[in-house]
């Protein structure tokens, strides 16, 4: 499977983006997908998640309220929606896709496949 994202770019505190992540080879509707993000002298941390079989979603405490996850299995894509964007939210967001784990952590379980990374910075 190969994972193309897009749609980063500079935007001002308070404003919103929507990355998008194109899948190719293997079968999209049957992956759990997710983006992560990976700032500056960071580690990579899970953002959301959204399941393959009934759409159920999953955000980091810091992105509630403010992103949404969302996939189109025609298009064999998903979407990040990200309203109120911080300062903070600045980082390299990368989209995965993961041939399903059970269990109800399974959003925190290795993904598979991954992107090659859009960058969102964020202006104060």
């Amino acid at each position: 499977v190969q994972l193309q994202a897009s749609g980063g770019g500079l935007v001002q505190a308070g404003g919103s983006l929507r990355l998008s992540c194109v899948a190719s080879g293997g079968t999209f509707s049957s992956y759990n997908m997710g983006w992560f993000r990976q700032a500056p002298g960071k580690e990579r941390e899970f953002v959301v998640a959204i399941s393959w079989s009934n759409g159920i979603k999953y955000n980091a405490d810091s992105v509630k309220g403010r992103f949404t996850i969302s996939r189109d299995n025609a298009k064999n894509a998903v979407f990040l929606q990200m309203n109120s964007l911080k300062p903070e939210d600045t980082a390299v967001y990368y989209c995965a896709a993961q041939i399903p784990k059970y269990g109800s952590n399974w959003h925190q379980a290795p993904y598979d496949y991954w992107g090659q990374g859009t960058l969102v910075t964020v202006s104060s």
